[in-house]
């Protein structure tokens, strides 16, 4: 049977159809892969509801998905580094290598990356799929694909840690319990620290991040952040988190990220919500409370497939549901509606 590209394409808002488009060719630097798995993002998600990510508007029909594996089938001229038949996990941000923020080490700031199911660059939710090969990291045989496809929300977490200073002993809050929650969880864990208390509004959520090592599971049940915070101070024993780690995005989440952390301590901002809120910025001022973002990862995808690889994190309990390409449109329905943790589509063709 001669292979086809079946390939899940968002035309416009709200319209996703699966079209067989043609099978790409490498071109320098780059290899074909046979897609094997890939992750449904929040984003998205939200660019199929939403058509538009801030900045970042759907103009044209796009190819989606960003949190894949595949296995190497075919070479463009130049490629050393991998042979065909490796399993591959995908690095879904391509930078220039040539500008100030490349330079320094900091791609992921690169104001001309190609990012995957970003317009107006396409994604990889697709039988075959072109890529950059030094953006593919080839998979020990003992790590699945399916573990290969979330190296990436991992290396978020993996980010998120470093941008915070989690380390041995230290004292972690993490406001929200989705997908990037949970990554940073298993980070912080690995990092060694003493302590994680994490916040959610939806109790099987919470149930999750038990089972998966959460010292403190709080249901949020105010707006309130002070109350919150006061919440959270008594779960650590009367002592407040040095690092709080937050992913909701949600208004009242982050006041009470900045209200709940100790003075000295560390705020990270991973969700992302409205583009401007009220924020207690006085108090974290006066407390010498630092506040920083994060944009996706950089230099992340060595330290996750280590960390998934050395068995010192167990990503495979984020995998809730399966889907196959055909049923894109369900899992994406199913996504859309909150069930479960991540849900995962299989590429290949039965």
């Amino acid at each position: 049977m001669t292979d086809t590209n079946l390939t899940a394409v968002l035309k416009k808002k709200g319209e996703i159809s699966l079209e067989d488009c043609p099978i790409p060719d490498p071109g320098p630097g780059e290899v074909q892969l046979c897609m094997q798995h890939v992750g449904i993002c929040g984003s998205d998600v939200h660019y199929w509801q939403h058509g538009a990510i801030g900045d970042f508007v759907v103009k044209a029909p796009m190819i989606l998905g960003h949190e894949a594996s595949g296995v190497v089938s075919k070479l463009g001229p130049g490629v050393t580094n991998l042979k065909i038949g490796d399993r591959v996990a995908i690095e879904p941000g391509v930078p220039c290598k040539t500008c100030q923020q490349c330079k320094k080490g900091r791609y992921n700031l690169c104001p001309d990356m190609k990012f995957c199911a970003t317009p107006p660059f396409h994604g990889n939710l697709a039988r075959f799929y072109v890529h950059a090969a030094d953006f593919c990291f080839k998979l020990p045989d003992h790590v699945s694909t399916e573990e290969g496809a979330l190296l990436e929300p991992l290396s978020v977490g993996v980010h998120a840690c470093n941008r915070a200073g989690v380390t041995l002993g230290s004292r972690v809050l993490i406001c929200g319990a989705g997908p990037i929650g949970l990554v940073n969880l298993l980070t912080a864990k690995a990092c060694g620290a003493a302590e994680v208390a994490i916040t959610d509004l939806d109790q099987s959520r919470l149930d999750m991040a038990k089972k998966m090592g959460a010292n403190h599971c709080l249901k949020v049940t105010t707006k309130d952040p002070r109350e919150m915070a006061q919440k959270i101070e008594e779960a650590f024993g009367g002592e407040q988190p040095e690092i709080t780690i937050e992913c909701s995005g949600a208004t009242s989440s982050v006041q009470t990220a900045i209200y709940a952390t100790k003075s000295g301590g560390c705020v990270v901002l991973v969700g992302l919500g409205l583009a401007e809120i009220p924020l207690p910025i006085v108090n974290a001022a006066v407390r010498e409370v630092d506040i920083r973002g994060i944009f996706r990862y950089v230099n992340c995808y060595p330290t996750a497939l280590a960390m998934v690889a050395s068995g010192k994190v167990d990503v495979k309990p984020l995998i809730t549901h399966k889907f196959k390409l055909e049923d894109t449109i369900k899992a994406f329905e199913t996504t859309a509606r909150g069930e479960g943790i991540k849900v995962m589509i299989e590429c290949v063709r039965s």
